[in-house]
């Protein structure tokens, strides 16, 4: 089997004195989609810049296919291997076609073939009847994909993307990744793209990286991320808001009961008796109904729905048991059940649904 196409160890940037990135390790498979996530300032672009080349570490190493890269100064050919779309699209003066076409240029490209490739490019983004537009007429979902074509054109061996959806309306942006997923994964490239939007997180990546404070907190498969969550931080950034703290006050059969205000929740684990434990709900594990649903789930509180927020194709209904609880629901599920603000509900989950985040021993 063969190793990375891109490794990282002990990688350190230094501004102002501080740490703007500290990453131990990490490693990018090829043919693979990664997602950075996390929030403004969490070192997703410097990190970013730092696999390009274009910003020097001032500590460890970036390795690409098993050598170590060289410094900014002196790293025009490894960068030929890589192509980077920013969250602006910073398209040069000039038609969409000279844009599409300007690294095959640069890449000495005979004219013919400039033509035929840079067209190839425009056609995968669906951009071919702009070629001769100028780039200071174009929208921004348009003057994106300009930006997303000719960094494809080069036919990159890694992909790195900074916020290239952020600037969008949401049907433009619904549309450009629906696209950049289908390219993407026919055509195998490494991709490496950040991001705040965990939505575009789950749809896009193969493994999700979280980062805050310049560091990496948790890396795995989106399943992994969303459900097994390392921190508060990572539970909370990946969309799970019920994160609660309870003293164990029994135990067995594989099973903890911890006092959470009061209330008994038996949690899968294993703690001894007197451990704090910190714990979290994923909101699709909570089920909504108006008596104790038939099913195993072990864990059933009545309460008031205290907020209904609309997200698109669900809700979030969030009940007062003593302790918050929040959970999706769809529009169907909400006239079907009744639920409003300020009525009743019951609200269930499985002892198998909760993840425990940190345990102190008494």
């Amino acid at each position: 089997m063969s190793g990375p196409i891109m490794e990282i160890t002990d990688l350190q940037v230094i501004r102002n004195n501080m740490p703007a990135l500290s990453v131990a390790g990490l490693s990018f498979s090829e043919g693979r989609v990664y997602s950075l996530i996390g929030p403004n300032g969490a070192g997703k672009s410097t990190l970013l810049l730092s696999l390009m080349g274009l910003v020097r570490p001032d500590r460890g190493s970036i390795r690409y296919r098993g050598r170590e890269i060289p410094g900014v100064s002196s790293a025009h050919r490894y960068r030929r291997n890589l192509a980077m779309v920013f969250q602006e699209p910073l398209l040069f003066t000039g038609s969409v076609f000279d844009n599409v076409a300007s690294g095959l240029k640069m890449r000495g490209m005979k004219r013919e073939n400039i033509r035929t490739v840079a067209g190839q490019a425009m056609e995968l983004l669906g951009i071919s009847h702009l070629a001769r537009r100028r780039a200071g007429a174009l929208s921004g979902d348009e003057a994106q994909r300009v930006s997303i074509a000719r960094a494809l054109a080069v036919d990159p061996e890694i992909l790195l993307m900074d916020e290239p959806f952020s600037s969008l309306d949401a049907p433009s942006r619904e549309a450009l990744v629906a696209d950049l997923d289908r390219i993407i994964r026919e055509r195998g490239i490494t991709t490496v793209f950040a991001t705040h939007d965990r939505g575009e997180a789950m749809r896009l990546a193969e493994e999700i990286i979280v980062m805050n404070g310049g560091a990496v907190v948790q890396a795995g498969s989106p399943n992994e991320v969303s459900l097994y969550p390392a921190s508060e931080f990572v539970a909370s950034f990946m969309g799970t808001e019920t994160i609660l703290a309870g003293r164990v006050t029994g135990s067995g059969d594989g099973l903890l009961v911890l006092s959470v205000n009061g209330a008994g929740i038996e949690v899968a684990g294993d703690a001894g008796p007197g451990s704090s434990v910190t714990f979290c709900v994923h909101p699709e594990s909570i089920l909504f109904s108006h008596d104790r649903p038939g099913t195993s789930a072990r864990n059933s509180f009545s309460g008031r729905v205290t907020k209904v927020v609309p997200t698109g194709l669900y809700r979030k209904v969030y009940v007062d048991c003593g302790f918050t609880l929040m959970g999706y629901v769809t529009g169907r599920s909400m006239e079907d059940l009744g639920i409003r603000e300020g009525g009743e509900i019951t609200a269930s989950f499985k002892a198998t649904a909760v993840h425990i985040i940190k345990i102190i021993p008494h």
